[in-house]
């Protein structure tokens, strides 16, 4: 049994300007299938994709506070000058650089019309085949833990493990890759990003929940109430949800 990550959940205020902000850097589409705002590749809505995770944006009453969050996404190039173009477009549709301490690094650092932070990568060879979402990135204490509670999530495979980066993709090799970066401090609050996940065709979702629970993960109460998912967290605190079927 396993867990698909099948989108990444966005929280904004304005959840159909942001949603059309993502579509323009991912250079897909922005669907408006009910309260919240879907992006995913063009041609019509396909959900869950097979291959990519979506970004879909949900309203909600709070903007981001100054905290970096501890997801953020890793977008691909395939040239210095495709990478140059994509962060020129990106800051003309809204985006604003970020000084998280990088220092001098070949990738840009931006953040969404609402704070949201994410990366416009130079180009490498390894995310040559992602789509236009190279990574998840998620920040951690303890890459080695982390990366071993998705991996059995999930089924995805990993593909580097050291103690300051893990990296996983699914068995497939297809869709970007899952990565977890040792940071220094802790938690301190909740997400605006995070993965939702959805059962396999014909597996039990109760039983896949009690499977995440063995593996060290966390009921999560947000207020949520009597919702057809289940809000949890992973072992260092980072919420997740177990979509139902579709």
């Amino acid at each position: 049994m396993a867990l698909r990550p099948v989108q990444v959940n966005v929280k904004a205020v304005d959840a159909p300007a942001v949603g059309r902000f993502w579509a323009q850097a991912l250079g897909w589409t922005a669907y408006s299938p009910g309260v919240t705002t879907y992006v995913g590749p063009a041609g019509g809505l396909v959900w869950p994709h097979p291959v990519f995770l979506g970004v879909d944006v949900v309203p909600v009453p709070e903007p981001k506070t100054a905290a970096k969050n501890r997801v953020h996404l890793d977008l691909a190039t395939t040239s210095e000058a495709h990478q140059a173009e994509l962060v020129a477009r990106l800051r003309q549709a809204g985006a604003t650089p970020v000084d998280i301490g990088q220092g001098e690094v070949p990738w840009t650092v931006l953040a969404d019309p609402e704070g949201n932070e994410f990366c416009v990568l130079e180009p490498r060879e390894v995310y040559r085949d992602t789509g236009p979402i190279a990574a998840v990135v998620v920040d951690c204490a303890d890459p080695r833990a982390t990366a071993r509670f998705w991996a059995g999530a999930t089924g995805w495979t990993p593909h580097r493990v050291t103690d300051a980066y893990a990296t996983l993709r699914s068995a497939e090799g297809a869709g970007p890759y899952l990565e977890f970066l040792r940071v220094p401090g802790g938690k301190t609050g909740p997400g605006r990003l995070h993965l939702d996940l959805l059962p396999s065709p014909g597996d039990d979702g109760a039983a896949e929940v009690t499977r995440l629970r063995d593996l060290g993960a966390s009921d999560l109460d947000l207020g949520q109430g009597d919702v057809p998912w289940t809000c949890l967290t992973d072992p260092e605190g980072h919420e997740f949800c177990v979509l139902a079927g579709p």
